[in-house]
């Protein structure tokens, strides 16, 4: 947890754009479920601006600061309110050079006199409560943030802390620097008539260059930069542990290993009398919260204990990446990896357990045109996952239900467990990780397109996520294609606003279906093999080199991300008179290619514009699928819409690109950002590790 990340100087030009307070209040709002006190604030507006006022006095202005940071990485997990550092200075320490760490208790306070003779560990503040002597404060902080649950834990690093108190002179709180007052490395005190020593001592604390490769090191450390779910599979593919849990994650994957001990029986003991007993697992949370994180490191320990496990999901693009570059080669390890629609006939002998990602994925029935009549599905799909196996787990996230047949939800699965009569356990997964840790961003997101009654708000850098917005469509893939080839992954996807065709003629042309003005270019391929131009099929569009080229959809892109994304909004979502307005598309045949082209403009999915769907149902659905497109970058978002008043709208929200290098380039990123991501494998399977615990050895991997 933090509320915010910028170099000094940035902070700066944040506060004097009047975006600071506002920012930070919000953040403070979110993760204490309470309003930021009057105090609180003007500690924000006016410690925070003079110790950043002092860092670019002493030269450092491009040290980082961290405000108001978790001391420990389960700090939520603490009863009662988390330890809060007011913030943490990050750079490089310039003669160790190694990572270097100030921890600071700003202060407010004028005046302070002692409560006890023999000690200055307690003292009076005029108008407030006795008080513990900050020192004290940054102790507990100090030994919480280098501890083996602390982010610096592992760390080459110099750490101290000091208390600011810069409307304080040394005479007015003398009892604070009394000989008798606590000592350490993090007990400095400087007031304002110290400012010379403060400056010193931060140009001897940090070198004058900057410490973004710190922070960058720093964040990955709290688990808020991570590595990208494909990278992290594909590095410990064959080994039992996959990613590393943390929280609330622990605590679910915990509990489901241990009820699936008691309940599954033993691979080499089999009970004489078998244990009858059904347990579901619900496990709700938004994007990003870990989900498949714990979905994927169950499954690998599981199978470690020699379990019959099989991973299910609706989304196709997400099994597909999976199966497809993960398991290159890996016929085994693929065939763990199957869809909701597979389980009409349920195996024999049951699975021991089964589990169901995106599960608001659900339908109603497996069915398939493709199928005969005796193969589609007679009752309801939940029931054929919960007749797979004897332990079932749900990861559900019903605001990402994206389509009309989409019936996957809370009271389908409680209503499935009853009729079982069995055992229904479920857990809430709240902190977020996707876009860089900046739930900041993804609150924004939903503000933006009304997916929540927040009124949005504009948008402010915070250090962890950028978001732009662009005049032409060319522009957007310029930018995505930059960074795809310097290093970045990177995609555009699209709302379904244009028709798409599928391949044409024996070299499987791509028709450039998405047509803004002068600018064309096709959907990803609509097909199951390579097209002209190597163009990749569509379950492996979002992985393979060649994907730059074409357009995304929200099918192709749920459960998956990249540093980069562009987003293009068609006119299925306009903004007319202050509201959204949708619109369901028309389309006509081109006289002369004879394919099929925008007559009306708006929505052109099929299964979402149809008259069958009301329009407070299609309005739900395209909100949600842009909200899907909205959040898939790790690092950047590009915006831009086809509707002159729409994308006028989102400029001004978004307001002018950030200056200081906030832009996250793969050039501007320090190096220990630049992380290349892998390849898939050559063919062949690596050797299945069936010993608990015997992970590779390799850093530790985390996973939103």
């Amino acid at each position: 947890m933090l509320l915010l990340k910028l170099a000094a100087h940035d902070l700066l030009t944040l506060n004097a754009r009047r975006r600071m307070v506002p920012h930070l209040a919000a953040r403070w709002r979110h993760f204490r479920g309470k309003d930021a006190s009057l105090t609180e604030r003007l500690a924000w507006a006016e410690s925070l601006v003079s110790l950043a006022n002092d860092l670019v006095a002493a030269g450092r202005g491009n040290v980082e600061m961290i405000v108001e940071c978790a001391a420990t990485l389960d700090e939520t997990e603490r009863p009662g309110d988390p330890r809060l550092i007011d913030v943490v200075l990050v750079g490089h320490h310039p003669q160790e050079r190694r990572l270097s760490v100030q921890l600071v208790e700003l202060k407010r306070w004028s005046m302070v006199t002692r409560v006890e003779r023999a000690t200055a560990d307690l003292v009076h503040v005029p108008g407030m409560d006795d008080k513990k002597h900050p020192a004290l404060q940054l102790r507990e902080y100090y030994e919480a943030f280098t501890s083996s649950r602390g982010p610096l834990h592992g760390l080459e690093f110099e750490c101290g802390g000091f208390a600011y108190l810069h409307n304080a002179t040394e005479a007015s709180v003398q009892p604070l620097i009394d000989v008798d007052a606590p000592t350490g490395a993090y007990a400095h005190v400087y007031t304002h008539d110290r400012r010379d020593q403060l400056l010193a001592d931060l140009r001897a604390s940090f070198a004058a260059e900057g410490g973004a490769s710190e922070a960058e090191t720093l964040l990955r450390s709290m688990g808020l930069r991570n590595t990208p779910l494909l990278d992290a599979m594909i590095w410990s593919r064959g080994d039992d542990t996959v990613f590393t849990l943390r929280g609330r994650q622990k605590a679910v994957a915990d509990q489901i290993l241990d009820t699936a001990s008691k309940i599954l029986p033993d691979p080499l003991r089999p009970a004489l009398v078998p244990d009858e007993r059904r347990v579901i697992f619900l496990v709700t949370g938004g994007a990003g919260t870990g989900k498949s994180a714990i979905g994927l490191q169950l499954k690998a320990e599981l199978e470690a204990q020699g379990r019959t496990v099989k991973y299910a999901s609706g989304s196709r693009a997400f099994n597909g990446a999976l199966q497809e570059h993960v398991g290159h080669g890996d016929r085994e390890f693929r065939e763990t990896f199957t869809y909701f629609s597979n389980f009409v006939t349920p195996p024999d002998p049951p699975l021991d357990v089964l589990i169901c990602d995106e599960a608001h994925r659900i339908r109603d029935r497996s069915t398939n045109r493709f199928w005969k009549p005796e193969e589609q599905g007679t009752k309801p799909q939940v029931d054929e996952l919960l007749d797979a196996s004897r332990l079932t787990v749900f990861f559900l996230d019903e605001g990402q239900s994206i389509r009309p047949n989409d019936v996957g939800g809370v009271r389908l699965i409680e209503d499935a467990a009853q009729r079982r009569d069995a055992r229904l356990v479920r857990y809430r997964l709240r902190e977020q990780f996707r876009c860089g840790g900046s739930d900041a961003y993804i609150r924004w997101v939903r503000a933006v397109l009304g997916v929540t009654q927040e009124a949005p708000e504009p948008w402010t850098p915070d250090g962890l996520m950028h978001v732009e917005v662009v005049d032409s469509p060319a522009e957007l893939e310029q930018i995505i294609r930059t960074e795809a080839l310097a290093g970045a992954s990177a995609r555009m996807v699209a709302g379904y606003c244009w028709p798409w065709t599928k391949p044409l003629g024996d070299e499987r042309r791509l028709e450039a279906d998405v047509r803004i003005g002068d600018w064309h270019r096709p959907w990803n391929a609509d097909s199951d093999s390579f097209c002209e131009n190597d163009a990749p099929p569509s379950k492996i569009w979002s992985v393979h080199k060649n994907g730059l080229g074409q357009i995304g959809c929200v099918y192709t892109a749920q459960g998956l991300e990249w540093d980069w994304c562009g987003v293009i909004m068609g006119e299925d979502m306009v903004r007319r008179d202050g509201r959204w307005v949708f619109q369901r598309g028309k389309e006509r045949k081109d006289s002369e290619s004879e394919v099929k082209r925008v007559a009306v403009p708006g929505s052109f999915d099929p299964k979402v514009k149809a008259g069958s769907v009301d329009d407070d149902e299609f309005a739900r659905l395209v909100r949600q699928a842009y909200h899907v497109l909205m959040t898939r970058a790790s690092r950047a978002t590009v915006l831009y819409s086809a509707d002159d008043e729409t994308r006028a709208y989102l400029r001004k929200l978004v307001g002018e690109t950030p200056i200081h290098g906030l832009r996250p380039t793969w050039e501007n990123l320090p190096q220990e950002a630049r992380v290349p991501h892998l390849p898939r494998p050559r063919r062949g399977r690596r050797p299945r590790s069936r010993r608990k615990g015997a992970g590779p050895q390799e850093p530790e991997l985390r996973l939103f």
